[in-house]
Formats: structure tokens, sequence, C-alpha cells
């Protein structure tokens, strides 16, 4: 990368106030990933040694929670695995950390990965959430859902808020959209799961009755 345009272009074309200059582009490290959430309270994923802002919005966040409170009241009455949230930071590949927005990891995958103690793991879901903001794009969410299924990751949901629609992958090329109240199924991943997607936007409305 040469140019400001090239980097940019290779998050994705994120907005420039979600990349972070310090350290310089090219030079941020898994520390300083750290360092930010801990002193700033702010989440940064790490690109090829280049901070980006993980944005996130009030109703993103509820969205999220829903998720997490559907989810994992399955997985641990099952005792399947690990949930975890947007400050679950997770290391896809040297010098790749993503945050998804809910991720789901198996007992095995969990077991053999080195966890405790460790800010940010080697660790890949075997699911992974995103609930999408206004400060995402297209192509870098495109981005994303590649690198997941190249580390491993074998289902991806893509939750839109503003048109209370699910894309759900088992390949970054194999999806189908979801709309209305039609549910979402774990597949192979949470077999016997259900959700319908009334139970996560009925969130953003005033009456959840």
């Amino acid at each position: 990368m040469e140019t400001l345009a090239d980097l940019v272009e290779r998050l994705g074309g994120v907005p420039l106030s979600r990349i972070r200059l310090k350290p310089a582009p090219g030079t941020a490290t898994e520390a300083d990933v750290i360092s930010i959430a801990a002193h700033e309270d702010r989440l940064c994923e790490l690109v090829d040694g280049v901070l980006v802002e993980k944005p996130m919005g009030y109703e993103e966040s509820l969205i999220a929670v829903a998720i997490i409170r559907i989810v994992s009241t399955f997985v641990h009455l099952g005792r399947l695995g690990k949930v975890t949230g947007a400050d679950g930071m997770l290391k896809l590949f040297p010098g790749l950390i993503r945050i998804p927005d809910v991720a789901f990891v198996t007992q095995v995958r969990y077991r053999a990965a080195k966890v405790r103690g460790v800010a940010v793991p080697l660790l890949v879901p075997d699911l992974v959430v995103e609930v999408l903001s206004a400060g995402n794009t297209r192509k870098e969410m495109l981005i994303k859902r590649g690198e997941y299924f190249s580390a491993g990751v074998r289902l991806v949901w893509m939750v839109d808020p503003k048109t209370r629609t699910v894309e759900v992958y088992k390949s970054p090329d194999d999806s189908i959209t979801l709309t209305g109240d039609r549910a979402i199924d774990g597949g192979d991943v949470l077999p016997g799961f259900s959700m319908s997607l009334h139970e996560i936007f009925a969130e953003l409305d005033d009456d959840q009755s």
C-alpha cells in the first residue's frame, strides 16, 4: 500500500474516522488493541498492523444482547460451549484481530485453545454474528466474511437492524436472506436451535408485547 486510498480500499472502504493514526498504520500490534480497550474504552480491530475502530450504536447493542440472551440459554442448557459478546476480542490469524458482536465456540475448540488469562486468544469460533452499523460498508463485511470462513468459522449471521433482515452464510458464497417472522436455525453448528426474527427485532419497538 502506497497511499491512504490504498489503505482504505484494503480495509473495505471504511470511513476515515474509524482508522487510527496512532500508532501509525502498519505498525500497530496486539498490545495496542489491548491498551486502547483498557485506557480509552474503545474497541479496535487489528488488520495488517492497522487499528480500525469498531462501530456500535444503541440499537445495534440491543439486538446483540437479545441474540446473546437467546443463544446463551440454548448453549448453557446443553453445555455446548461458550458465547461471547462485542468485547470478546479474537485472533483469527497472527496479525488479524476481529471482534464479532456475538460468537459461539464449541467445547472442543474452546478446550483446545489456550484461553485462560489471555486477553486476545488465538481462537476461531464456530458461529459469528455481526450486527450491522451505519459505519460498516458492504465491502468491509464481505472481507470479514472471507476472513471468518478462511479461519474456520462454520456459520455467519449478518443482522441488519435497518431492514430487519438476517443474511445466513454457510460459506462466503452460500447464503439466504431471512425476513418477516422467519426463524434462524443453528444448522450443524447448533442442532435443534431456532430463533425467530421477531424475538430479536422486537427489541427495537416501543411496545414489545
